[in-house]
C-alpha cells in the first residue's frame, strides 16, 4: 500500500524531495516544512502527482 510521492516547494515550484506514504492511512496530500536549496530557506513542501 506504500506509494512513492514527490514533494514540491510551494514558493518556487521545484520538486526537491521523493518520499513514500501509506495510501490507506494518509488519503490527503502531505505537507511538510523542508529546506529548499533554490529559495535557500525552509519552506512548505506539498505532495504532487
Amino acid at each position: 500500500m506504500r506509494v512513492n510521492i514527490t514533494l514540491a516547494c510551494t514558493e518556487c515550484g521545484d520538486r526537491n524531495y521523493i518520499s513514500t506514504k501509506n495510501k490507506r492511512t494518509n488519503t490527503e496530500r502531505i505537507e511538510l516544512k523542508k529546506y529548499c536549496p533554490r529559495c535557500k530557506s525552509h519552506a512548505l513542501h506539498r505532495e504532487t502527482k
